[in-house]
C-alpha cells in the first residue's frame, strides 16, 4: 500500500487567527500554505477577505491566493484538482503541505478525496434559485430541499446555508440525482492525504465576535470602502459576488442605508457566517481542537499545536 502524504490542515471560523497559526507552523515544519478559502482567490478583494499582505505571510509561499479575476466563477470540484496539483508540487520538493482556511466544503472535499462528477451547472437555475432566497427566505429552500433530499435536509438545516443548499437543489435538478448519492459514490476511493486536523475554537463565543467586529473596524481603517466602491463597479461571478463585505455595504453607495446601518449589518452577517463555520466543523471528530480563549498567549496555543503535530509526524 502507498503511504499516504502527511498533511496539516489549519480551521476554524473567521477572526480566529488560522493565518497566524498556518504561517508559524509552516516555519517550524518547513511547511508551505494552501488556501481553503473560497474568496481569497480572486484578485482585487484584499481587504473584505481578510487576505494576508506580504508582512502576514513572512515569507512563505502561500498557493490558491489572489490569482483569479472576479468575474471569473470557481467551484469545489476545481479547488480540489487545483490543491492536488499544490500538494504534489510542494511534497516534490521536501515541504510539507499545510492547508489553511475556513471554506469547509473546500478542506473536507479535498481530505476526502470526494470526486466531482463533470455536469454543467446550470447557471440560469442557479440565479432562479438566489431570487427565491432573496424573496421569500432560507426557509423556503430549506423546505424544497427537504422534498427532494431529506439526507441533505437533515445536513443542512442548521448551519442555514443558502450557498450549499441551493446547490444540492440545482444538483438534484441538473442530474436527476441527490447530491447525497454523489457524496456516497464519491468517497469510494480512499484518500491518498493523512491530515494532522488543528482547528481553532473559542470557549466564549461573544469573545470571538468581539474580535470579528474590531476586524471589520479595521478593515474600514484599512480603506474597505474604496474596495468595495471598486468592486462592485466591476463585473463579479456567480461565486465572487457571495464575498462577504461587498453587498452588505452596496446600500450605502445607493443611498439606501446609512453607513453605519451597512457596517452593523456587515458584522452581523460576518458573525453568522463564522456561527456557520464552527457547526460545520463541529463535525469532523478528527479536529485536534485548541480554545484561542482558554491560552495565556499566542505562544502557548502554538506550542500545543506543535506537540500534536509533531506526535502525529514523528511518534
Amino acid at each position: 500500500m502507498t503511504e499516504k502524504q502527511k498533511i496539516i490542515s489549519v480551521v476554524g471560523p473567521t477572526a480566529s487567527g488560522k493565518t497566524r497559526l498556518a504561517v508559524e507552523l509552516a516555519k517550524i515544519f518547513d511547511g508551505e500554505i494552501i488556501s481553503a478559502d473560497s474568496m481569497q482567490i480572486y484578485t482585487g478583494m484584499q481587504i473584505a477577505t481578510a487576505k494576508p499582505d506580504k508582512d502576514e505571510m513572512q515569507g512563505i509561499p502561500h498557493h490558491l491566493m489572489d490569482f483569479l479575476p472576479p468575474d471569473k466563477s470557481y467551484s469545489v470540484a476545481m479547488f480540489t484538482d487545483d490543491a492536488k496539483g499544490c500538494i504534489s508540487d510542494i511534497a516534490s520538493r521536501g515541504k510539507l503541505p499545510i492547508l489553511a482556511g475556513g471554506t469547509g466544503l473546500y478542506v473536507d472535499s479535498l481530505l476526502q478525496n470526494i470526486k466531482f462528477s463533470e455536469e454543467e451547472r446550470d447557471e440560469e437555475l442557479s440565479r432562479r434559485l438566489w431570487i427565491q432566497y432573496e424573496e421569500n427566505g432560507i426557509e423556503y429552500l430549506i423546505q424544497k430541499l427537504l422534498e427532494i433530499d431529506p439526507p441533505s435536509y437533515e445536513r443542512l438545516k442548521e448551519g442555514k446555508n443558502p450557498k450549499r443548499i441551493i446547490r444540492a437543489i440545482e444538483f438534484y435538478y441538473t442530474t436527476g440525482k441527490t447530491i447525497t448519492e454523489q457524496n456516497e459514490m464519491s468517497r469510494l476511493e480512499q484518500s491518498p492525504y493523512d491530515a494532522i486536523k488543528i482547528g481553532l475554537g473559542f470557549t466564549d463565543r461573544e469573545k470571538l465576535y468581539d474580535r470579528i467586529n474590531l476586524r471589520v473596524d479595521i478593515m474600514l481603517e484599512k480603506g474597505l470602502l474604496e474596495e468595495v466602491r471598486q468592486v462592485l463597479g466591476s463585473e463579479l461571478s456567480q461565486t465572487s459576488v457571495k464575498a462577504i463585505g461587498y453587498k452588505e455595504l452596496a446600500p450605502y453607495f445607493s443611498g439606501e442605508n446609512s453607513l453605519d446601518e451597512c457596517i452593523q449589518k456587515l458584522k452581523r452577517e460576518t458573525r453568522r457566517y463564522a456561527k456557520r463555520q464552527l457547526t460545520w466543523f463541529k463535525r469532523d471528530k478528527e479536529i485536534n481542537w485548541l480554545y484561542v480563549d482558554e491560552e495565556p498567549d499566542f505562544e502557548t496555543l502554538l506550542g500545543k499545536a506543535v506537540q500534536i503535530i509533531k506526535g502525529r509526524l514523528y511518534g
